[in-house]
């Protein structure tokens, strides 16, 4: 089977001073690793050396936070030239490389843990380090490694393949099926298992000390199940669980006291280092409490007396040694004994004291003590007791396991009952009895579980025709245990309570035919202790707990009582802790996908006021929760959800929630949502554009032709595709109407003295009058009020709010699509008495007296100028008597940088020839 394999740092192509790549050797949360030089070249190289030749089976890196090469190579050789520097390149074999995260994502408050599953035999591994990831915190670019694991096991010199099939021969004559699948899954089913002992998170994360009492734990364990003693590997498997838990708080002290001392914060570091003697006291105790651990060993003798370590750098005991080939390593009989021992349960313990951090190995063994002054401080075993007689040593433990003691013996039953558990659980002690009670009191989490799986088989084996009175007395007393075992912090007895509570619900309820009271009554005293169960901070006892009351909700008996329900709509608290609002939504929306709104306890009312408070939740998986339980139910009810939102419109959309709920509902409606209609907008707005263009380019081409034709005119001969005549219906003395021909103007100089915008001609329009006329007269223009621009009164709204200097401080109302001052734009909104526009299609909307008129553009200059148009117009002081020709096409004008048609989006004289020669087209033609 893969286990850890040791090694030493053979050589190493640099490092800077105090992180030596021999850190690498140590595994324990306050190690620094391994750093390179500051602006070193790459590569960077280290070798290591394995205890023996091995097949390498996995690799482990635990990268630095922030220190991190961007690849890292693995190199496998047998054997090592005679010298060391330069390496041979054809000694070693590559594996392979891994890329490492440049942990942007995480602020560099991270290390990265890469784990690469390999086969390759050697004896030396070679690790390359390439150029680091480039971070603001890395100033010398650097690269670093924090720890280094390999997991393996011994190579066999000869033919492998040949040694696997002659022992699977053997075991087949011998009848031994090492391929039964009932074994698949387990450790002695599978060759390749890798023991989570041997991972380096273990060793990184765990207190030294308790992590080889955990591994010796974990043998004795294996022993047990090979002996079939399960009883004692159940025991010892929640020892190391509890024991884990305990080493990973130790070692989060020890990394506090650790940061305390580098900051010289002495008094925090005395202050961690008591709470560790505390907690570690504790720990040592509960172990002696289950009889797994040797009260001679861990008590130190009260006659010795107690003085630290010399030459200690810490005031708390050493470290472990790490197994490695090393000459200078202790004798196995100076190295720390095994503190472990199994106790025999009839055989009672003495007051023991446990091991502090203060106490050291007695004075008395000046071999001790000589050993721990010439090895380092991170290299030094466990503190050994001082080697006693034989006959004071207690006996081996014998092949019986206490669990199999008979009761009445010391740890053969629980204790008996306090005062106050009498008290207490009076009621249920005159029904199921003291015995059964006490073992679901106890201390012992094993006599609890066992109690709750007796008093369930005691349930199930009651007769049918017992009377209904003693019936309802046993199950009131049995959900009182249930309900007491539902807040255990042990898993086995809370799934044990989990287990009662289902066969009391689903069958001794229908097999005794109780009433639905007794359902009613099981579910309200333990349905309210589950949920807060689904705020457990242990993810397993989360999921369930939420489980169990989802399979709880759906029962049939349970179901039509609608009793789980209501407990899921109750308004969430501000002091919650944020699992159990995040299990309450949870097990809400399952819920509701399981038993729908339909006489189920769930109503629309209740379900849709509960996730929109939840809306307001400071947990952001809450929130998101909540958004898809109302896009839920609004695929299920429609408009009725709407009326517990509020309106959509702009000042909700801002809210990024209401945003996603109101396109929701688009997407489930089949409407486009807001981004679809923005996307289609800015299509068109691009097709419009390029039709510009377009029609840009033709009018350019016709102009061109324009030109050609004028220049093959010949002089003297006047143009006659002048203009159409203008008519001038006047009365006359008969009173009847005369026309006559307006006065032809050479087509070359038609657009002299001529306002492109009104279509008033006049004499005095040179260059300076129709600066002047475009300033103050034209009544197709206005100056803008804010930065005194001129612009057409048909695109002053879009000025204002795209092309002004203050156009970020309008907004445009969605009601009549003016421009308003951002300061006013709230009131406007709210008093909703500005006149709605019509579509654009349907009406244009004038700036000015804020009116729709028919739509064209046409209609601007007759609602501009017109006697009967807009009367906000200042600068219509007269009415024209002259208008451009009806039924004419001019076909060049211009407005800014663009060429149009219609005269309302002409733009300004600075961008249109003084002098455009031309000759006008008349539709006829």
């Amino acid at each position: 089977m893969p286990h850890k394999i040791g090694f030493v740092v053979v050589s190493s192509s640099g490092h800077e001073d105090g992180f030596s790549a021999r850190e690498l050797m140590i595994h324990a949360p306050t190690v620094s690793g391994w750093r390179s030089p500051r602006f070193c070249q790459f590569p960077q190289e280290i070798v290591l050396q394995m205890v023996e030749r091995c097949r390498i089976r996995k690799l482990q890196l635990l990268a630095h936070q922030y220190m991190i090469p961007s690849k890292v190579e693995f190199y496998v050789s047998e054997s090592l030239p005679e010298y060391f520097v330069p390496y041979q390149a054809e000694r070693f074999r590559r594996l392979g490389y891994v890329s490492l995260c440049d942990n942007e994502k995480t602020g560099c408050r991270a290390r990265e843990l890469k784990s690469v599953y390999v086969d390759a035999v050697g004896q030396f591994l070679k690790l390359t380090f390439h150029e680091n990831h480039l971070n603001k915190y890395n100033i010398y670019n650097q690269v670093a490694l924090v720890a280094v694991n390999i997991i393996g096991d011994p190579a066999d010199f000869g033919d492998e393949s040949n040694i696997t099939s002659r022992e699977k021969l053997i075991d087949h004559y011998l009848g031994h099926n090492t391929e039964d699948p009932a074994l698949e899954g387990t450790c002695t089913g599978k060759s390749d298992y890798i023991s989570p002992l041997d991972d380096l998170a273990f060793d990184m994360y765990q207190d030294p000390e308790v992590a080889q009492i955990i591994r010796k734990l974990d043998e004795r364990k294996r022993e047990a199940v090979q002996k079939e003693r399960y009883d004692y590997a159940k025991k010892l498997k929640q020892a190391i669980a509890d024991l884990q838990k305990g080493g990973e708080r130790l070692g989060r002290y020890e990394v506090e006291k650790r940061c305390a001392l580098e900051k010289e914060d002495y008094g925090r570091a005395k202050e961690k280092q008591q709470q560790m003697d505390r907690f570690r006291g504790h720990v040592y105790e509960q172990l002696r409490l289950h009889s797994l651990v040797d009260a001679e060993l861990v008590r130190r003798p009260p006659d010795l007396p107690l003085q630290p370590l010399a030459h200690s750098g810490s005031p708390r005991h050493q470290q472990p040694a790490l197994s490695r080939p090393r000459e200078d390593r202790a004798p196995e009989s100076l190295r720390a004994e095994p503190f472990l021992q199994e106790k025999p349960p009839a055989r009672p313990l003495g007051p023991p004291q446990p091991a502090t951090a203060d106490q050291a190995p007695p004075a008395a063994d000046p071999h001790f003590r000589t050993h721990l002054q010439a090895v380092p401080y991170d290299e030094r075993p466990l503190p050994a007791t001082r080697k006693q007689p034989a006959a004071a040593l207690e006996p081996e433990k014998s092949d019986w396991d206490s669990s199999e003691a008979p009761r009445g013996a010391a740890t053969g039953e629980p204790e008996p009952l306090t005062e106050k558990a009498l008290r207490e659980a009076s009621a249920a002690v005159d029904v199921l009895g003291e015995a059964l009670v006490a073992g679901a009191y106890s201390k012992t989490w094993s006599y609890r579980e066992d109690a709750l799986l007796a008093l369930c088989k005691q349930l199930m084996q009651m007769p049918a025709g017992a009377p209904k009175e003693e019936l309802k007395n046993v199950l009131r007393a049995s959900i009182f245990l249930v309900r007491r075992a539902v807040r255990d912090l042990v898993t086995p007895v809370f799934q044990a309570s989990l287990k009662l509570l289902k066969m009391i619900i689903t069958q001794y309820i229908p097999k005794h035919k109780l009433s639905k009271l007794e359902t009613a009554h099981c579910v309200e005293r333990t349905v309210p202790v589950l949920l807060t169960r689904t705020g457990d901070s242990s993810a397993r006892l989360r999921v369930i707990a939420s489980n169990f009351i989802q399979e709880m909700a759906l029962f049939k008996e349970v179901r039509s009582l609608q009793i789980i329900p209501p407990y899921l709509v109750q308004p969430l608290k501000a002091n919650s802790s944020a699992h159990l609002a995040m299990s309450q939504m949870d097990l809400l929306a399952r819920l509701l996908r399981d038993l729908g709104t339909g006489n189920t306890g769930f109503t629309v009312d209740n379900v849709m006021k509960f996730s929109v408070s939840a809306l307001e939740h400071r947990v952001y998986e809450v929130r998101e929760t909540a958004v898809r339980i109302i896009l839920d139910m609004y695929k299920q009810h429609r408009a009725f959800i709407l009326e517990y939102l509020p309106p959509d419109d702009n000042t909700t959309r801002k809210n990024v929630l209401y945003k996603t709920i109101f396109d929701g509902f688009a997407k489930i409606d089949g409407r486009p949502t807001d981004a679809d209609t923005k996307a289609q907008k800015k299509a068109a707005t691009e097709e419009a554009e390029t039709r510009k263009k377009e029609e840009i380019k033709a009018l350019q081409g016709q102009l061109a032709v324009l030109s050609e034709i004028q220049a093959g005119v010949q002089p003297g001969k006047e143009a006659t595709a002048g203009p159409a005549l203008e008519a001038d219906s006047q009365d006359t003395e008969g009173g009847k109407a005369a026309a006559r021909p307006a006065p032809e103007v050479p087509a070359a100089h038609y657009l002299d003295n001529l306002c492109i915008f009104c279509g008033e001609r006049s004499e005095s329009f040179t260059e300076e009058g129709l600066d002047l006329h475009y300033w103050k007269q034209c009544l197709m223009l206005t100056r803008c009020t804010c930065c005194r621009q001129v612009v057409e009164i048909s695109s002053l709204t879009e000025h204002l709010l795209t092309e002004c200097d203050k156009k970020d401080g309008f907004g445009k109302c969605y009601r009549c699509n003016e421009a308003v001052l951002k300061e006013e734009l709230p009131r406007h909104i709210k008093a909703k008495d500005c006149n709605p526009a019509k579509p654009e299609k349907l009406a244009n909307r004038c700036p000015l007296c804020h009116e729709n008129f028919s739509p064209g553009e046409e209609a601007w200059k007759a609602h501009l100028m017109g006697p009967a148009g807009c009367t906000m117009n200042l600068r219509k002081t007269h009415v024209l008597h002259k208008a451009l020709p009806p039924g004419e096409s001019w076909g060049l004008a211009a407005r800014g940088c663009r060429v149009a048609g219609p005269p309302h989006l002409w733009g300004h004289t600075d961008m249109l020839p003084s002098r455009l020669r031309v000759r006008p087209m008349a539709l006829s033609e």
